[in-house]
Formats: C-alpha cells, structure tokens, sequence
C-alpha cells in the first residue's frame, strides 16, 4: 500500500521501463501490467544505492497485487469517491507540482513530458484507486483501541537488543501574541488594494497583477489562483463573499484577519468553488513588534511573580489562531500526534529560547517567523525534558502506544486479507510462479 502512495504523482516518464508490455496479473476486473510494476521497480532503485534484489522486486509485485485486490474489492463493496471531492484532491496536487516548477508549464512539460492537461488525466485514476483504497482500509480497520495490557505487551514482546534508542526530547507549551496594528497602518493597505481594483476595472489582467501584487505568495505564483475549494475551507468572511459572486465577476474590496482581499470567481461547482484573489496586508512597523514583545514580557513577570497557572493565562492573552490555544497552549508534535518533540527537530526559534532552561520555567518573549513574513510572538514553558534515554514504559508510553495501535492495525489488516484474498478470482502470467514463487500463493482457489 506504501509502495502506491510513494510512486503516486513522483515517477517522470524517464523512470518508465521501455518494454513491450504485456498483462501479468488479474485480480478481478484489475489488470497489473508489466510496465506497471517495472515502473515501481525504477522508482524504488531511483531512491537508493545500490541494485534491487530479487526478493524485493517479487515484494513490489505483490503490494501491485493488494492495491488492485483492494480497488477491486472496493468497487464490488460500492465504497464511493465522489466526483467534487476527486476534482479537489487532483487539482490540489497539480498545483502542488506546479509550485514546485514555480508554476512553469514549459518546465512542467519538460519533466512529465506532458501538458498539465494530459498529466492531470493521467493522475486521475490513480488518485481514484488511492482513494478508494484508503476508504476501504479505514472501513475494514474501524476504530481500533488499545488497553494498557495490550501496550504492556507489545512492549514485553520487543527483544532487549531492539528497544530502540531516543534522543533528547521535550514537551512544551506557549502563549502566541500577534502584533497590534495602528488604524493609518490599515488605511494604506486598503488604499493600495483600491488602486489595484481600479487598475483590474479598468481593464488589466487579474493573474498578472496578482502575481505581482498580492502578499499572499503562494496563490501569488499561480497568479492568485486558489485551486478548488469546498464550503468551509476559506475563513467565513472569505467565504461569504467567495460563494455570493456571479461566474467571473470580480468583488468588492473586504476584511478577513489576514488583511485585505479581492476575489474573482472563476467557476461554481455545487458547494466548491475556483476562485482568484489579490490580499494586501497591512504593513507592521518595529514599534508594533516591539510593544508586542514587550507585552508578553509582562504577561510572562505576571505568571512567575504571581503564579498564575499558565494554563489559565493561554485562555486570557493567547491568540486563538493558534493551533495550541484549544490544548491549553500545549504544543503536539504533527509527526506523531504527541506531546514529545525532539530537540533536533524544533524550530531553531524555540530551541534556542528553551534550551537552557529546566523543567517547569518560561522563556522570555521571543519572536517567529510566519510564511508570509510577518511575525508573531511568543513566550514557552518547557514542561518535562528528557535526556536521550533508551525507550521504557514510564517515560515513553504514549510512543509505544501509539506503535502497539499501528501493530494491532496492521494484524487486522493482514487477517481480514488471509480471509478474503482466496475467495477473488486472481490469476498470474506463468512466468511469475519461476520469478516470484511466494506470489503465485496469490492464484489460489479463486483463480479459474
């Protein structure tokens, strides 16, 4: 299933064998050709040194073969993708690529040795099937739980010399402080987007002044281009306005938190929408940052002096865009869904304002940098360091939890497919029983 996901919207038609192709496999009413796993094979070998064994070119054969039993499966189980939501997925990914190129057909081209049209078609499937694969995935799993016992177990289960080795990690938490704008600061952003209206009333090109023009820099190399985009995706705001245009209309000049914007629908499509938009932010000058960082200084000398529970002044001072606002300025690691961070892997913003504190004590106020090149502000409470230390039960529960979840997963999963892979009707070109002795197990009773 990995193999899949890898080798989705990487491989450039270098990577493709130049063979004669030929069908090698049927799982219901799949096919895997050989160019298909050829392909897989050159894109495995692109991303390591050395050659690829034999054994591991049979193990990408048979993770074909899964995804194939899996769409198949799916499809005669009616599990549904819907057409929208492919649409969005397909194009997200296509401007994803396009950013790469800093949105240059030419060099597009170049590499796919397609158009984006043609290449946009040819992802399609793909996406689909990988879609539908997951769906069904999840379906089968469901939710699955783990009892302490359970992770006591898995554990247990764990050769000595196998425990694996952690380094320096630390749990965190913060209060996040936007600077204050000034009302003159506002005024000159507003007025310059109202130059730029005028310019695009009068006539001038919506992309070629976005991509000049508008501080939002990532639409901004796809001249101001959104992508499409479902009902409550966009801030409301946004949104209100996005959803009440007529097709190719421009809109008037509004206000969301991130500054100030105009928009054009392009195209409506039941609840989504494609849509352009120019943002012009307010411009903060140091005096804001530096009656922000200020301001949080005290809110820190306030919690140590006083003892105010941290926890209660992230309800009172932090900004609750702030991902953390709603855990009680507890930080998550996104890897792994925990409270644990390695050292190594924090911004090196906050690295350096916690490293030489213990646990339990606040850095000073310190700032960081958006995407967008603005800053925010922020005081850290470091709440538990651990030294690099050899995984066990008291320190790194959640971890192993978390692996004893994925084990139990990954067990139902392969039970549900020794269950149901027999009763499909596979079958396998002659040759693969010689090359791949282990996958032709797969022609089993339901072959005919």
């Amino acid at each position: 299933m990995q193999l899949f996901a890898m080798a989705l919207l990487a491989g450039s038609p270098a990577l493709r064998a130049q063979t004669i192709d030929k069908i090698i496999a049927k799982v219901g009413t799949e096919i895997i050709l050989y160019s298909d796993w050829q392909e897989q094979i050159q894109f495995i070998r692109s991303r390591q040194s050395g050659p690829l064994e034999t054994s591991n070119e049979c193990s990408i054969l048979e993770g074909l073969l899964i995804q194939k039993f899996m769409v198949n499966r799916a499809k005669i189980d009616s599990v549904e993708v819907k057409d929208e939501e492919l649409e969005q997925q397909l194009n997200a990914r296509i401007e994803q690529i396009l950013a790469y190129f800093n949105n240059d057909h030419e060099k597009f081209r170049e590499y796919y040795g397609q158009s984006v049209a043609d290449t946009r078609e040819r992802f399609r499937d793909d996406l689909k099937n990988k879609l539908l694969t997951e769906r069904l995935q999840n379906k089968i799993i469901g939710e699955v739980r783990i009892s302490p016992e359970e992770t006591r177990q898995f554990f247990e289960q764990i050769p000595k010399d196998s425990i694996p080795y952690l380094n320096a990690e630390v749990e965190l938490s913060e209060i996040v402080f936007y600077p204050c704008l000034e009302e003159d600061q506002k005024i000159m952003a507003r007025e310059r987007l109202e130059k730029i209206l005028q310019r695009i009333r009068e006539g001038e090109d919506f992309s070629k002044i976005a991509s000049v023009q508008s501080d939002d820099a990532a639409s901004a190399r796809n001249g101001g281009l959104l992508g499409w985009a479902k009902r409550g995706t966009f801030v409301p705001a946004f949104e209100a306005v996005a959803f009440s245009l007529e097709k190719d209309s421009v809109s008037g000049i509004f206000e969301t938190e991130y500054g100030y914007h105009i928009v054009q629908l392009l195209e409506r499509r039941g609840n989504s929408v494609l849509c352009k938009h120019i943002l012009i932010k307010p411009r903060y000058s140091d005096d804001n940052y530096k009656q922000a960082q200020h301001h949080l200084d005290s809110i820190r000398e306030v919690i140590v002096r006083d003892s105010i529970p941290f926890e209660a002044a992230v309800r009172q001072h932090s900004d609750k865009r702030a991902e953390s606002f709603n855990n009680g300025g507890q930080l998550l690691n996104p890897k792994t869904g925990t409270a644990d961070f390695e050292t190594a892997d924090l911004d090196p913003d906050v690295f350096f304002a916690i490293d030489q504190l213990g646990t339990g004590q606040i850095s000073k106020a310190f700032s960081s940098t958006l995407p967008d090149g603005n800053k925010i502000f922020k005081i850290v409470r470091v709440n538990a360091k651990k030294p690099p230390h050899r995984a066990n039960l008291r320190d790194d529960y959640a971890k192993i939890q978390q692996a004893a979840q994925e084990n139990k997963k990954s067990q139902k999963f392969q039970e549900w497919l020794a269950a149901n892979v027999p009763k499909a009707y596979i079958s396998l070109d002659p040759s693969l029983h010689v090359s791949c002795p282990d996958v032709a197990s797969w022609a089993g009773e339901g072959a005919r």
